[in-house]
């Protein structure tokens, strides 16, 4: 099925998406009590809108804690930024995930405008990724198991200020911090629905050029290593939302580089799982 998060009088409303309508899930305001609610949606299912007469926001939202997120898990993309890193950087691929997060300031909607933050970077960057939401919280989660654990998956952008990632001492976190700058959506697909992740594309595109393309069997470490290696010694909890990396073909490598700007829009895809798209606004 296809979890959704809307805005209603004031409040939000989660529901099940379905042949363009939405049926709303009764007494849930978080993806937690969605996936509470799932052994008994029978009981729990209320009014019905045509999915054209709501305004889809982040079916992650509210978010209790950071975006996870994972660096360099497409080799390409390693590669790609190799000879701008310096030999004093990681040289390899590390041996475990990289891991930092994202604030939970980030978070927008499927079809919201991404801010430029133009008074704090002009190298704003694109990064389409699967966005993995934990269901079932957990710790020290054994891989073969992982993906137990896991309610859904979405499409994700980590929309990243190149330069203020660097500023930093070469720590992640606050380049990819910009308020309104990480959509997630359009829906949570639950993984009955893609059972199988390897071959689906995902893709960016921007002003309709695609920028990035590969397979997410391209992806170094899968979603159920990800997941163990993350819930070593922490607890995830329902609702956490893991971003799994980008491939190659972000606007940093290129030659010349190239940076978003006002007006540009960014459609970010993954086949069968859903698609965004978000104009940079000043």
């Amino acid at each position: 099925m296809k979890l959704v998060s809307y805005a209603e009088n004031d409040s939000r409303r989660f529901g099940i998406l379905e042949d363009a309508v939405v049926t709303e899930i009764r007494d849930a305001a978080s993806i937690r009590d969605v996936a509470d609610a799932l052994d008994s949606l029978g009981s729990r299912l209320g009014t019905r809108s045509g999915v054209d007469e709501l305004r889809l926001a982040a079916p992650v939202a509210p978010l209790v804690r950071n975006i996870y997120c994972v660096g360099w898990n497409y080799l390409a993309h390693f590669e790609e930024g190799q000879g701008l890193r310096g030999s004093s950087v990681v040289q390899e691929i590390p041996e475990r995930p990289a891991f930092f997060t994202k604030a939970t300031g980030t978070l927008i909607g499927p079809y919201d405008p991404v801010r430029a933050h133009g008074s704090v970077t002009d190298k704003l960057d694109w990064e389409v990724e699967l966005a993995v939401v934990i269901g079932r919280g957990g710790v020290d989660i054994p891989e073969a198991s992982a993906l137990d654990h896991v309610i859904g998956y979405a499409v994700g952008n980590d929309v990243s200020g190149r330069n203020v990632q660097r500023e930093h001492g070469g720590q992640w976190f606050r380049g990819k911090s910009l308020d309104g700058t990480c959509p997630i959506g359009p829906y949570i697909v639950t993984p009955d629905e893609v059972p199988s992740l390897e071959d689906r594309e995902i893709v960016c595109r921007v002003n309709g050029e695609t920028v990035q393309s590969a397979k997410l069997g391209d992806m170094h470490f899968g979603v159920g290593r990800i997941i163990a290696e993350l819930s070593r010694g922490l607890t995830l909890v329902a609702g956490d939302v893991i971003l799994t990396g980008t491939p190659p073909g972000v606007g940093f490598a290129r030659t010349p580089p190239r940076y978003l700007a006002v007006g540009d829009v960014m459609e970010s895809e993954i086949a069968g799982i859903g698609l965004l798209r978000n104009e940079v606004v000043a």
